[in-house]
């Protein structure tokens, strides 16, 4: 086997036995790093210490991930200019401090015999929030809600930002 040391600077070729030994004379542990290739890497090294490290490693990797966190702003298609505005406002809010924002308009009643009103304040709402947040699952008529993702514009959703993408018509055939 290809033996490294701690520092790992290579020790040469030698048989399993010899390496083990130098590695308890050391009062350290033999490590095989790379089996599949021929010979087979081992190193020299403290295994305890080198686990705490690793998992030292990974979290401070996930203390610096961001989680987006999904925000639910929800509507009625009976909804009244000012509680729209307000609604509108809170997405927008949302979206600058980088959270994604999910648009549901919510149908009771009789208010499924006419969804086409609740596509037209899906899409005023998608309007009014195009500045701010690109399309990141666009509208769907899902029992009855109709359901609409926004993410943050500087994060750089499946829609790339375009305006064009920021008026589509709810899907309401199911």
């Amino acid at each position: 086997m290809r033996l490294l040391s701690e520092t790992n600077e290579q020790l040469g070729l030698m048989s399993f036995e010899d390496a083990l030994n130098r590695a308890s004379a050391q009062g350290l542990d033999l490590v095989e790093m790379a089996s599949k290739v021929e010979p087979p890497v081992c190193k020299i090294m403290d295994f305890g210490k080198y686990l705490y490290q690793e998992s030292r490693r990974q979290r401070e990797a996930k203390k610096k991930q961001v989680q987006a966190k999904v925000k639910e702003v929800k509507l009625h298609p009976n909804i009244d200019e000012n509680d729209l505005s307000i609604k509108i406002k809170h997405g927008i809010e949302f979206l600058e401090k980088g959270d994604k924002v999910k648009i549901i308009v919510a149908f009771r009643g009789r208010e499924m015999a006419h969804t086409e009103i609740g596509d037209e304040l899906m899409k005023r709402v998608l309007e009014a929030m195009a500045e701010r947040g690109a399309i990141d699952a666009p509208p769907k008529l899902m029992g009855r809600n109709i359901i609409a993702v926004l993410a943050p514009k500087g994060q750089g959703g499946k829609s790339g930002g375009g305006a064009s993408k920021a008026t589509p018509s709810a899907n309401t055939e199911e």
